[in-house]
């Protein structure tokens, strides 16, 4: 025809075992792409053969991958049933200026995945272009967004919060789709089409542009703290072996008026997501109990009386008896270790072993006689 016949070509290296060996007929490592369609689905397949393939590098193929794969188009899928759920029968119209900070939080940052991710594809970065979109859906979408506007999806007395809510959920949805759909062309066009009636098919729709009206650095910022704080109070309630369901009143204190401000307007979600009782916000630590248990963010405390998030004979009695078994155990290991026949005999692997677990008792009985001491 004397034209070229490809204007870009991609090099990408092998797909090999999971042993790193070259698939060939006479070892018989080779993988039927049917039979793991079969069983995981061709979404899933098509992800891993992508987001495992660095350029330059050959590839190993884990069974494992495509599972979390699959997981992942779960989770997607389960976020959409969701979404549309809470759609039913309410009309969805443009939210404009009733946007809340966590709904442009959520826009400002598929914003900027839009512009990294396009920048990503066409330098043929498509390994790092799909691992932001899935951050993205799983972390910011799925298991913040959609867990801060809960509170506002079950409370129809707020029409307009509601209202904005659904339609950052679908609009942020939509676009995520199109960033996935060469990645995973199945399940979004199953979705895509289920979603909405605008646009007849993800194939065709329009992909995703950045624009500057959806940048919104100030409610970026406002969450990101907020968020740096539930995390501080849910690693300090796990460590204190807190239940869930246990409430507690929080107190967020700040001298800086812009972080009072942040929590106030963020306080129905952050309430929710720190599993508080009540929050009070303010600019000194008055009327705070001196045993309140503390988390330090960034220019702002987080302090949560004690009493309230322990019932502290429960504690001392659960830590009394974690104590007597910890004494037990080094009481046997010291034994083993103290015994000519057994350090003689035993394999170095198995002494090297118990070794370990006398290192580990030991710190954790000295956190356990800690802890007691400030209980009592």
């Amino acid at each position: 025809m004397k034209e070229k016949p490809f204007k870009t070509v991609l090099f990408h290296g092998l797909v090999r075992d999971s042993q790193g060996r070259k698939m060939s007929k006479s070892l018989g490592n080779g993988i039927d792409p049917l039979e793991v369609i079969e069983k995981y689905g061709a979404d899933a397949l098509r992800m891993t053969l992508i987001t495992g393939n660095a350029p330059g590098n050959d590839m190993r193929f884990y069974y494992e991958r495509v599972e979390a794969n699959r997981n992942f188009a779960n989770k997607i899928w389960n976020a959409s049933r969701f979404i549309m759920m809470n759609m039913e029968g309410k009309e969805v119209s443009d939210a404009g200026a009733s946007l809340e900070p966590a709904d442009r939080w959520i826009i400002s940052k598929l914003n900027s995945l839009v512009k990294e991710v396009t920048d990503n594809m066409e330098s043929f970065e498509l390994g790092i272009a799909v691992q932001k979109i899935y951050d993205f859906i799983w972390d910011e979408f799925c298991d913040w967004y959609i867990e801060m506007v809960k509170p506002r999806l079950y409370n129809s007395d707020n029409q307009k919060s509601q209202n904005a809510a659904l339609w950052t959920l679908k609009t942020v949805l939509i676009d995520a789709l199109k960033l996935l759909h060469p990645y995973m062309p199945f399940i979004t066009e199953e979705i895509f089409c289920t979603l909405q009636s605008d646009e007849e098919s993800i194939m065709i729709a329009k992909w995703p542009v950045f624009s500057k009206e959806r940048c919104f650095a100030k409610d970026e910022k406002d969450i990101e703290i907020i968020k740096e704080a539930v995390r501080g109070i849910r690693n300090v309630r796990t460590e204190m072996n807190v239940a869930p369901s246990k409430k507690a009143h929080v107190y967020v204190v700040s001298e800086k008026e812009d972080i009072r401000n942040a929590f106030e307007e963020g306080r129905l979600f952050f309430a929710s997501l720190a599993y508080a009782s009540d929050v009070t916000i303010q600019d000194v630590k008055a009327g705070i109990s001196d045993d309140a248990v503390s988390v330090v963010i960034a220019n702002a405390d987080i302090y949560i009386p004690f009493a309230e998030l322990v019932d502290i004979k429960q504690e001392i009695e659960r830590l009394e008896k974690e104590e007597k078994r910890l004494n037990a155990e080094l009481a046997r290991v010291n034994g083993m270790l103290g015994n000519e026949r057994f350090m003689s005999k035993a394999p170095e692997s198995k002494i090297a072993e118990e070794r370990e677990k006398l290192t580990k008792y030991t710190q954790m009985q000295q956190q356990i006689a800690e802890r007691l001491a400030q209980l009592r």
